[in-house]
């Protein structure tokens, strides 16, 4: 028998799981321990990796996404061992993480469960680390928001718990599922994870038997983890509120009465309407906010120009009708808003040319316009041109002063620049920065950091200086290499800096790629040499966008020959559905996996049509994905108009 078996179910998260893999096989150095992988069906090359890399791994590959909870008890089953680590592969542990853990177990024979200490990627506390049972009390305050109001009361912050200590050792109702080191004798007793939770709420559940079974479950902050994505879904998605509140209500139908049970669900479902609304809100205000102060700014300069203009200009005094005001000045100010938007004045990061651009478009096209107008509706070429000057204007204005009071800073940064402190021995910094010179990582300055105290020629300092290279150098991006840096020290880094605006990459020992992720409701980021999507560029979408509306422009003019055809038709058909956005023209093959793939709008039409292999068809939409350009659509959408062979549009 095994002192530890380490779980972990991945789905389509390869380079995370090399990374954590990396983790476990330092930290079983001196354990008697076996690591079990199960995959849920991952088409991202996980277990060809995990074979090459990790001969000693135990592999469980699933045909199907089985779920979190059974892909866990397939491993569980087949193991060995005193006690059993179920582990996120979106983790980094301590070298001695498992250690301290296993000695601790040892040493209190009523534990049945523990957790530990989590940070994400900016080295920020993860409050599910510890958590209350959700009572139907405790869920209403989560519910209402009076956990998030009173985080420290020990009456409604009973959720995580804040009012207790986080570097202290705590007897705890519950557990993440991220790190649960569970004793293989309290599981015989209350049996595995209940199957019936598919994602979240299975480690409430298992939490809450352990305790009543007798067990104590600990929470553990004497060693440190990361935890890139935190809870992994982002929050304010209403598909994650209504996943993780429906787990509540499994909860309380398993193991509350049936009247108390009845009641919470009724509670839960408006909290899921709730929620979502709030969620759906979020979205559009976060979206809307900065184009509705940029028309504001703009229209205020525009409503000055003009009275002055009404008022002082001795020579050519004039009144303005308040159509002018309501309906004249808005358009003009619109045009501009709508070609920034397709510029990408709008997207993140900031970008100043992109903004100059096109505001510099939309003026262009606005005193185009104008001049073929109706005199009627000329009213003042200098006001427009001045109110075009005041457009280019106003925004980059406007992001200056967000951006001063944000970070105190008076300088725009570059878009999308990083200024880099590379934390690595002599070796490994000359491989990283060629690594991330191939990736097509845009940087402004790289500031080598010794991770042994020395300084050898070219490196700013060592490691227990980093503070002051962060400021001195202004950095945005501290990258750690894990051949150099031990993972104790990198966390102790990232938790110092934590209150900093600045971001955390690691690069496992021999590999390919950076990864890490900001917070722990962002995806995570890689810089990496054999992955990296097109689609991904929000620039590429944004042309994808405007070749949807210009072929449904065109498939207008020619509709009536295409209500010839049966596959013209069937584009006609969807045309509404494209102009509103709710499609695409072409996306992803719909019946395999395009989880792993950045997200795009369902498509009338798929580039793997175009292929007669049915066992091609996951390899086109990878490729679709990587090698995206405008052609491949138009190809796809020629070819399905034309083709001789019908197929009808999924």
């Amino acid at each position: 028998m095994h002192q530890l078996s380490v779980i972990i179910v991945n789905y389509n998260v390869r380079y995370f799981l090399e990374q954590a893999l990396h983790s476990v096989m330092r930290a079983t150095r001196n354990l008697d321990a076996e690591v079990w992988v199960v995959d849920n069906n991952s088409v991202d090359g996980s277990m060809d990796m995990v074979k090459d890399l990790f001969p000693k791994v135990k592999c469980i590959e699933n045909k199907e996404n089985l779920g979190f909870s059974k892909a866990n008890n397939q491993a569980i089953r087949r193991s060995n061992s005193r006690y059993v680590l179920l582990l996120n592969p979106d983790t980094v542990l301590q070298d001695d993480t498992l250690e301290k853990c296993v000695v601790f177990m040892d040493e209190h024979p009523d534990a049945g469960g523990l957790g530990v200490r989590m940070i994400d990627g900016k080295g920020q506390f993860l409050p599910e680390s510890k958590r209350g049972l959700p009572s139907p009390a405790v869920a209403l305050y989560k519910m209402t928001g009076l956990s998030a109001l009173f985080p420290k009361s020990k009456t409604f912050g009973r959720y995580h718990l804040k009012f207790l200590d986080e570097q202290s050792i705590h007897k705890v109702d519950v557990l993440s599922g991220a790190y649960m080191l569970l004793r293989s004798e309290t599981l015989e007793k209350i049996g595995l994870l209940d199957e019936d939770f598919f994602m979240y709420g299975e480690d409430i559940d298992l939490s809450y038997r352990i305790t009543q079974a007798g067990y104590r479950n600990y929470y553990f902050p004497e060693t440190t983890i990361i935890h890139y994505k935190g809870e992994s879904t982002k929050k304010r998605s209403a598909n994650y509120v209504k996943v993780f509140y429906n787990a509540m209500v499994l909860f309380a139908r398993k193991h509350y009465s049936s009247s108390i049970a009845g009641r919470l669900n009724v509670f839960i479902q408006l909290a899921i309407y709730l929620r979502a609304f709030l969620a759906l809100a979020y979205r559009a205000i976060s979206t809307a906010i900065l184009p509705l102060l940029d028309f504001l700014l703009i229209y205020a300069g525009y409503f000055g120009i003009t009275r002055y203009w009404e008022d002082y200009n001795k020579y050519v005094k004039g009144f303005y009708p308040d159509t002018y005001f309501t309906m004249h000045i808005p358009v003009y100010i619109l045009v501009v808003l709508f070609c920034m938007y397709l510029s990408g004045g709008y997207d993140k990061p900031l970008s100043v040319r992109r903004i100059i651009r096109g505001a510099a478009v939309g003026a262009l096209i606005t005193f185009s316009a104008y001049a073929f107008l109706p005199k009627s509706l000329q009213f003042s070429r200098a006001i427009l041109l001045l109110g075009c000057a005041w457009s280019l204007a106003a925004p980059l204005l406007l992001r200056f002063l967000v951006y001063f009071l944000r970070t105190g800073k008076t300088q725009l940064s570059a878009p999308g620049t990083y200024r880099i402190a590379l934390v690595a021995g002599t070796a490994e910094s000359g491989r990283i920065e060629g690594l991330l010179t191939r990736s097509m990582v845009k940087i402004d300055s790289i500031t080598r950091v010794s991770p042994d105290g020395s300084r050898p020629e070219g490196f700013a300092g060592g490691m227990e200086q980093i503070a002051e290279v962060v400021d001195i150098f202004k950095v945005n991006l501290v990258i750690f290499s894990a051949a150099d840096v031990a993972s104790a020290n990198i966390m102790a880094v990232m938790s110092r800096l934590s209150g900093k605006n600045v971001h955390f990459k690691i690069v496992p020992e021999g590999s390919q790629f950076v990864i890490g992720s900001n917070s722990k409701d962002e995806r995570g980021e890689l810089f990496t040499l054999d992955l990296s999507f097109t689609l991904e560029n929000l620039e590429i979408r944004r042309k994808k966008r405007i070749l949807d509306l210009g072929v449904a422009a065109a498939i207008m003019v020619i509709s009536p020959l295409l209500a010839l055809s049966r596959n013209g038709r069937m584009l006609l058909k969807n045309w509404m559905s494209v102009i509103f956005g709710r499609e695409t023209w072409v996306s992803y093959y719909g019946r395999t996996n395009t989880a792993f793939l950045p997200k795009i709008k369902k498509g009338c039409l798929y580039p793997a049509m175009i292929y007669p292999n049915q066992e091609l068809e996951t390899a086109v939409n990878l490729a679709y994905a990587r090698d995206y350009h405008v052609y491949l659509d138009l190809q796809t959408i020629w070819y399905f108009i034309f083709r001789k062979n019908k197929q009808t549009i999924y």
